[in-house]
């Protein structure tokens, strides 16, 4: 019965009522009978081989006797401690019918874009005033200058390359998304020869690599505890984000996929300098003598190896 009742409770899980887990953990009374569990519930709650066996080839399975411990309470108290999750399961419903219901966009119209809508004031104003349009894309330039040039100050001086790293993933995605759907212009686009890509030129719209990359440097200020410098890049990136939505240079699929791909690349890159730390170590013990570091370091290992 103890080995039972300590598979038990770790198949139970903690979100479970109380109440639950104190019934199916309690022990039995002295002078009463031991509950008899049916055969047909053991499996899963008693350790087989067979199961541990399936489990480390990867095709294990968790017990459907979960669904036995479900009740009121235990539904209530997952949306008690899983309150995120429950929000996006009504989201999940009500986007269903969302999509399931709207109207689609004819082929002979133009895209549907909220942020073009909530911005038409603004794309009326920058159309009007061609001076200020180039003014604001020129400040643009510069805030994409000095994402640049944090970035690459961080690898140069600072000797950390995941911002770097980060970028080169980013802008390698970006272009292979850019030249597999090229989306049209949108008909109020108010071009400037100072916003960059400076000149006029051509350019990808999906995804937003003004935006990806202003979040690529805000993640780094943070992991280096740089908290003002990176909220005033946040600050700096809603105005961006206005201002390309008012300019209509980007739609604003592009400008929430490249936050989104801000977060993403610099998660990757982050496990990609583990992993080639982690094999730098096994390289390591495998072969003292092997290092990766300038000729200094590995004549100090030798001098080491040989006294």
């Amino acid at each position: 019965m103890e080995e039972i009742s300590s598979n038990v409770e770790r198949i139970i899980p903690l979100s479970l009522d109380p109440g639950l887990r104190s019934r199916h953990l309690s022990k039995p009374k002295i002078g009463e009978d031991a509950q008899v569990i049916p055969s047909d519930t053991m499996e899963g709650i008693l350790p087989s081989n067979s199961n541990e066996d399936a489990r480390l080839k990867g095709n294990y399975k968790a017990s459907p006797a979960f669904v036995n411990y479900l009740s009121i309470e235990a539904v209530a108290g997952l949306v008690r401690r899983h309150p995120a999750s429950f929000v996006f399961s009504l989201t999940l419903l009500f986007f269903m019918g969302v999509e399931y219901t709207i109207p689609m966009v004819p082929s002979d119209s133009p895209p549907l874009d909220l942020g073009f809508w909530f911005t038409e004031s603004l794309n009326a104003g920058l159309a009007a005033r061609p001076n200020l349009n180039s003014f604001l894309a020129a400040l643009n330039t510069l805030f994409v200058a000095m994402q640049s040039t944090y970035i690459f100050w961080s690898l140069l001086i600072e000797g950390r390359p995941r911002a770097t790293i980060a970028s080169l993933f980013m802008f390698t995605c970006r272009g292979i998304l850019g030249s597999s759907t090229q989306l049209p212009l949108p008909k109020e686009f108010q071009g400037s020869g100072a916003d960059f890509p400076v000149g006029n030129v051509s350019f990808f719209l999906f995804f937003s690599g003004h935006v990806a990359g202003s979040m690529i440097a805000s993640l780094d200020m943070r992991r280096m505890k740089r908290y003002k410098m990176a909220w005033s890049f946040d600050a700096l990136n809603i105005l961006q984000t206005i201002r390309l939505l008012a300019s209509r240079g980007h739609y604003t699929i592009d400008l929430a996929t490249g936050l989104g791909a801000g977060f993403l690349f610099d998660i990757l890159a982050g496990r990609y300098l583990e992993c080639k730390s982690q094999k730098r170590h096994l390289l390591a013990e495998e072969e003292p003598i092997f290092c990766r570091c300038c000729c200094n370091c590995k004549q100090t290992q030798h001098s080491i190896a040989s006294s």
